[in-house]
């Protein structure tokens, strides 16, 4: 059964005998490589068994080889819960790369907790969490969500149309961006929420109400959290109704080069994506990346993108705290992650805090017709994901803090206490 479930790949490329004869540090690799969501997350499983085979080529980790251990969920969010189980218990891996969508991190959240195993989790999120055992390396809504609607306000849209797939990642981020919104002064009735199903294909009333939502006179853009293949669909009904991004721009926070890369992107020039980090990035780091990119996978027309840059991160800060704890041990790892610093790809330094999220910059792209992104826009310096939104009530008074003492990922600053690691969706 076991080898039914998994694909088990010893990466090459190890520097030295001397490494070589230890036994090697099993890496586990927890992204669907088919259905709905394998379009984004088949790239994640190739960088990391490319920054995987980068540093079995530096030595390894403690002077043994990196293994990794690579199973395919299949977008079935319990077939997740199960697979990590498996990496964990069955195959002995130190650390787990993967997950996209919030059900399918949500699914493994107590497998990690129950085994004591980490989970680094490398996609932008509704926020509202800190697990232990979960080091956050997507946006945080105030890394993503947030200022992609202050970036509207400030150029002068007055209604918002917020349309996303029905699962726990929209349904949050939009709670907070509408409390966050009518704060800023937007009515209620400037507002509209709407969702759709996984593969959702028939856009044509949907976008019909969005084109009547912005004929008032009135600036109106759509802030989408559509997910997977269903984007497609969705500006190609956009443009057949005659809707630009001149007449009603969309700002998405899950598309992104590899989401563009064998499409038409005429239907969506001119609209925007809200990231971290965008392929076209002018930098050395980000250069040598691409470079690395198309060497390793054999092919220059492959993207590189923001979950792609987050499991860079991620990865090269797990590597900085297994050789500062001197063991794989999760205790001890966890506890040497918080403030580990290393280069992003945008020509700054990321660095872990004590809510298990990271620092980056907030950038925001604007889509061109090659499926590349022109940043239009960009934070001055690097941002700390905020784990507890503020604009949400139950939420306010949260931190997290995994430092001791207080090691708690739910402390309540008005009384005092703990709650747990997560609030109730």
């Amino acid at each position: 059964m076991k080898k039914l479930l998994l694909t088990t790949a010893l990466c090459a490329g190890v520097a030295t005998g001397a490494v070589a004869q230890e036994d090697p540090i099993r890496v586990g690799i927890l992204h669907s490589l088919s259905g709905t969501m394998a379009i984004s997350e088949t790239t994640l499983r190739d960088v990391m068994l490319m920054l995987i085979e980068q540093q079995n080529e530096e030595g390894g980790v403690l002077g043994r080889p990196l293994e990794a251990v690579v199973v395919d969920p299949a977008s079935d969010w319990p077939r997740f819960a199960e697979l990590a189980r498996e990496l964990i218990e069955g195959e002995g891996v130190a650390a787990v790369f993967g997950c996209w969508t919030s059900v399918s991190r949500k699914s493994v959240l107590p497998v990690f907790e129950e085994l004591n195993s980490i989970l680094f989790y490398p996609v932008q999120y509704e926020g509202q969490e800190s697990q232990r055992n979960v080091f956050y390396t997507g946006a945080a809504p105030n890394q993503q969500a947030i200022p992609a609607v202050d970036y509207l306000l400030e150029n002068g849209v007055e209604r918002f149309y917020l349309a996303g797939t029905d699962y726990v990642y929209p349904r949050t981020t939009n709670q907070i961006l509408e409390a966050y919104l009518m704060a800023q002064g937007v009515a209620a009735e400037d507002i509209i929420i709407n969702y759709t199903p996984f593969g959702h294909s028939d856009w044509q009333t949907i976008v019909s109400e969005i084109r009547d939502f912005g004929s008032t006179g009135r600036p109106a853009a759509v802030v989408s959290t559509i997910n997977g293949d269903a984007n497609v669909p969705f500006y190609n009904e956009l443009a057949a109704q005659g809707i630009s991004a001149e007449d009603i721009p969309v700002i998405a926070f899950s598309v992104g080069e590899e989401e563009l890369a064998g499409i038409d992107t005429g239907p969506l020039v001119g609209h925007l994506a809200a990231w971290n980090y965008f392929m076209s990035v002018d930098t050395d780091e980000n250069l040598d990346f691409i470079d690395a990119w198309h060497a390793y996978i054999g092919d220059d027309s492959r993207v590189t993108n923001d979950p792609m840059e987050a499991h860079y991160i991620g990865f090269n800060m797990w590597v900085e705290a297994v050789e500062a704890a001197g063991t794989t041990d999760a205790d001890a790892v966890i506890d040497a992650m918080i403030g580990v610093a290393v280069p992003n790809l945008t020509g700054g330094i990321s660095s872990m805090g004590a809510n298990h999220h990271i620092t980056k910059p907030v950038l925001i792209g604007e889509i061109q017709d090659d499926g590349q992104f022109d940043v239009v826009w960009e934070t001055p310096g690097l941002v700390l994901g905020d784990e507890w939104s503020d604009f949400v009530e139950d939420s306010a008074p949260l931190i997290a803090d995994w430092r001791a003492p207080l090691s708690c990922g739910n402390f309540n600053t008005e009384t005092g206490t703990c709650g747990g690691s997560e609030m109730a969706q």
